[in-house]
This record gives C-alpha cells, sequence and structure tokens, in this order.
C-alpha cells in the first residue's frame, strides 16, 4: 500500500515567497513492520551484501553502554555494524545515484550515540555485479543497545517538498520569525513543526533537526556536504501527525485534533523501526559528492 503524505494546510510559498528558492525534494521512506528480502528496498532489513566481502564492524575496540542504571556494560569484542537502510534505484528513481550503480546501503555502529566516534558507513553498489550473496549477519554483541537496531521493514518511498527553518541564512531567518509567530497565532500551523521539513526516516531534502542545525564539511576539500539521510527516531509526534502522518492510516483522525487516535497514531506507524535516538532525536547522515570517494559525516541531536 503506498503511503501519501497530506498537502500542507496552507499554501507555504504564498504566505511566505522568502521560502521557495530553498524549496528541496525529500523522499520519505515510511517503513512498516514486514519482511524483505536482501532483494527488497528495507530498513533494518537483509542486504544485498556480496559473500566475498567481510561484514564491516566499528573501529573502536572498547564501547559501554548502560543497561540498568547505575551499571554499565563493557564490551571489547568486535562489534558488527548494523543494517539501517537499502534501497534500489528503481524504488527512488528520484534519488541522484553516482554513474553506475544503482543500490545504496547505510550501515551504523549502535554505539552510535554512546561514545562511538567513527561515521556511518555509505556503500553505493551496481546490484548485479553481486554474484553471491552473504546467506548471513553477524550477531550483534550481547550489551547493543537494541534501540539502535532497527527491525526489519519494508518501505514505502514518496516524494515530498521541504523547506528550510534553521537551514535558512540567518538574516531572513531572523526577518521571517515574527512571520512564523503571526502564522502559528491566526492559523495554529508551527513552520518549523508542520510545514517546513518532514520527521521520520528519509533521503534528502533538509534534515529535521531537533536542535540547531550542524553541517559538516568535507575535511578531504572543505566543502559544505550534502544531506543524504535522516533517521529520525519517530516518523511524527505530538501535534505533527496533522500534517505528516499519510492519509491512508488517518482512521478515525481528523485534522484538528490534538492528538491522533491509537488506531491511527500507534506505535506501529510512529516507531516502526523501533529506533529512538536519545530522547527521540535523530541521525542526519551527509556525503560529499565532490570527492571521488564520497567522504561521510554525520551528526545527532535530541528532542
Amino acid at each position: 500500500m503506498v503511503r501519501t503524505t497530506p498537502p500542507r494546510p496552507v499554501d507555504v510559498e504564498a504566505l511566505i515567497p522568502e521560502v521557495a528558492p530553498f524549496r528541496r525534494t525529500a523522499i520519505r521512506l515510511h517503513p512498516r513492520p514486514g519482511d524483505p528480502g536482501p532483494l527488497d528496498s528495507s530498513v533494518g532489513g537483509p542486504l544485498l551484501w556480496p559473500a566475498d566481502e567481510p561484514w564491516p564492524v566499528c573501529p573502536e575496540p572498547t564501547h559501554s553502554h548502560s543497561i540498568e542504571w547505575p551499571e554499565v556494560k563493557t564490551t571489547t569484542k568486535p562489534v558488527p555494524l548494523v543494517s539501517i537502510v537499502q534501497v534500489h534505484r528503481r524504488d527512488v528513481p528520484h534519488l541522484a545515484f553516482p554513474r553506475g550503480t544503482d543500490l545504496l546501503q547505510v550501515l551504523w555502529c549502535p554505539f552510535i550515540i554512546d561514545g562511538c566516534a567513527s561515521a556511518p558507513q555509505v556503500y553505493w553498489r551496481d546490484a548485479d555485479s553481486i554474484e553471491q550473496v552473504r546467506p548471513d549477519v553477524p550477531d550483534q554483541v550481547d550489551i547493543a543497545p537494541a534501540d539502535r537496531i532497527p527491525g526489519a521493514c519494508v518501505v514505502h518511498p514518496e516524494q515530498v517538498t521541504e523547506y528550510p527553518t534553521s537551514d535558512l541564512p540567518f538574516d531572513l531567518l531572523t526577518a521571517l520569525l515574527p512571520r512564523f509567530e503571526s502564522l502559528r497565532a491566526e492559523t495554529g500551523w508551527i513552520f518549523d513543526h508542520h510545514l517546513a521539513a518532514a520527521p521520520g526516516i528519509k533521503l534528502g531534502g533538509y534534515p529535521s533537526w531537533k536542535q540547531e542545525s550542524c553541517w559538516p564539511s568535507c575535511t578531504a576539500c572543505g566543502t559544505k556536504m550534502q544531506h543524504l539521510l535522516t533517521v529520525d527516531s519517530r516518523e511524527f509526534d505530538g501535534s505533527s501527525w496533522r500534517t505528516w502522518l499519510p492519509v491512508e492510516e488517518r482512521t478515525g483522525a481528523t485534522g484538528r485534533e490534538e492528538r491522533a487516535p491509537q488506531e491511527a497514531a500507534g506505535s506501529a506507524v510512529s516507531e516502526a523501526a523501533g529506533i529512538m535516538i536519545g530522547d527521540a532525536g535523530g541521525i542526519y547522515i551527509f556525503e560529499c559528492a565532490q570527492c571521488p570517494d564520497r567522504p561521510v559525516g554525520w551528526w545527532g541531536d535530541c528532542s
């Protein structure tokens, strides 16, 4: 079943034309629990991984994770990276794949916000070149935090238009803040919460920052990196369901209620992948398309 974000409840560019030049296209993946295979696009599903290629592990020699406060458990075992996203170009034709590739795979260390300094790993592949597929995935160490390991989900990619808030030029943002407040007072819609960048797990567009924006620069060439992937803890929260909950899942929901009905906004929808980054935060993954090896950067925050 497709997932369709409802139209914005107001005409953003008519009300605030200054943001129109900054519009970008994002691809909301809308993960939902399922049984994807290695040939499918997925969140947390099995990867089309070459059988002769070693599975990557976290480079740090030691990891600690607090399981039951104040107990902290530590491991020095190699920690396999976790499958986060796999997308085939056929499912996301709007995404710009590097020449000669049609498969994107993203993995990270499950200790990514527990002192892990290494960036997530991004692989662009030619799916037809993979002759034999690895049949299994290494088991995670016993203390790996479960809320950084997504459950297997099928995806329902959807192209949406986004606008920035904190990523606007500072002078323009400062000038627009009173109009954002007027919009909220007159309509009840909060620009950055309801109208700007989509929450959830998505490709491209703008990061759905919970705090101030923090774009990395490429350490090789110095240019500002491009946003590749946002992995949010939730597809919507609070009142943001009113603009970001797909039309197909609005059973019993009405657009101006303060809270969505349980059948429309249960955790199977808002937290389908089972990821929780800190206090409902997100991980934002960037890459430099200017450099041949496409270096990767990342940032994480929480609400």
